[in-house]
């Protein structure tokens, strides 16, 4: 059995549609707010109302508020969700691979051979003005030198570290290169 405020939305079915479709803009949102207008009613246990069509179209104007602001906080939740998603994917992405890792550990191996086999002063002035960024000049009243004596040990040190270099980038260049052109190579050498 319907209720008073359900026989009415019954006869103003069409009316209460289009208020929601002005409201909503989309007609299948409209529908389903009126489905929901329909079960609020069923679960209504009001008394007698004066004006039971104003009454209708308040109940069908706040579903569709409701409606409206459920969407824009389920779309700022997505696309804040979306966007965190997309900077941990970029960062991901950014990340260095395990190979560029264990390039990078062999690299750092290599440069820490090279210093501990320079002489000790160099070895020392290279670490205090690359690692520790002390000026040139401390460093020479550090050890008792004279400004040009620092340079002259940061060339030894440079010379040293570019020769590591460029030696690992012929290995690494070596074992990048496809198994069948290596050997070509080595058969010429």
């Amino acid at each position: 059995m319907q209720s008073g405020l359900e026989q009415v939305l019954a006869a103003n079915q069409a009316k209460v549609m289009r208020f929601l479709r002005a409201r909503l803009g989309d007609p299948n949102e409209a529908e389903d707010c009126l489905q929901d207008l329909w079960i609020k009613l069923r679960a209504l246990e009001a008394g007698p109302i004066a004006d039971p069509l104003p009454y209708l179209l308040t109940l069908a104007r706040n579903l569709a508020l409701d409606r409206r602001r459920s969407t824009h906080y389920r779309e700022r939740r997505e696309g804040a969700w979306l966007a965190v998603h997309l900077a941990a994917s970029n960062a991901a992405d950014d990340a260095p691979s395990a190979e560029q890792i264990l390039i990078g550990k062999e690299r750092l191996q290599r440069v820490r051979a090279v210093l501990d086999q320079l002489p000790e002063r160099t070895a020392a002035i290279i670490r205090q003005y690359r690692l520790e960024g002390r000026p040139q000049k401390a460093i020479a009243q550090e050890f008792g030198i004279s400004l040009s004596a620092v340079e002259k040990h940061l060339q030894r040190a440079y010379r040293a570290l570019i020769e590591a270099r460029e030696t690992l980038d012929a290995e690494l260049d070596d074992r990048q290169r496809p198994s069948s052109e290596r050997e070509t190579r080595v058969g010429k050498v």
